[in-house]
């Protein structure tokens, strides 16, 4: 049974299957299925037209814009953005006349990701912390923590901050973001958090 929907907001067309649970402040728009058993975080944003399949987690603060679908098997942690029209995949050789719900491949979005408008990712794979998948990318392989990620096959241009903004750094291999003068560090290809710049 679904906990008291005061505690979010759906529109009419909206269709929410038994057993979920959705977090408090949570809005869900126009002719999208929340699927049962899906655990959806506090604040979430979820736009027109997206399925949410059965046992898909979303942390607090997920932003899913317009024609989403996310798959079984799917976590997305908190503060992540799914763009427009992009797509996940959870087997790696679908067919249709074969059963392969057994065969549902893990992919996990990490706190802060976003995945641009159109973008692919294929199942079996992690987008790690604060990435940044550009719009149109398919992504065949894990992608790193603050990682500038485009390109069919993607590939990496980069590394961003936080706040999305590409990052250059410098022969002492550090980073600051224009936006928040926060400093990073790059060493052996893993980028870090370290201090805000005074």
């Amino acid at each position: 049974m679904n906990q008291p929907a005061s505690a979010y907001t759906a529109h009419e067309t909206a269709v929410i299957d038994e057993g979920c649970l959705i977090g408090e402040g949570t809005k869900i728009w126009h002719f999208s299925h929340i699927m049962a058993d899906c655990v959806i975080g506090k604040r979430c944003n979820i736009g027109q037209n997206v399925v949410i399949s059965p046992g898909v987690v979303l942390g607090e603060n997920v932003k899913i814009q317009n024609n989403v679908s996310v798959y079984s098997g799917v976590v997305c942690e908190d503060d992540v953005f799914l763009g427009p029209s992009m797509v996940f995949t959870n087997v790696l050789n679908p067919r249709s006349a074969i059963n392969r719900r057994g065969e549902y491949q893990k992919t996990l979005v990490q706190k802060g990701a976003s995945i641009g408008a159109n973008a692919t990712i294929v199942c079996g794979h992690t987008i790690g912390a604060y990435a940044l998948i550009g719009a149109g990318a398919v992504v065949t392989k894990d992608v790193a923590p603050y990682a500038l990620v485009y390109g069919n096959p993607s590939q990496q241009h980069g590394w961003v901050s936080e706040a999305g903004h590409k990052l250059a750094f410098d022969d002492q291999n550090e980073a600051i973001c224009p936006e928040t003068g926060e400093k990073y560090k790059v060493e052996n290809n893993v980028v870090t958090k370290s201090s805000i710049q005074k």
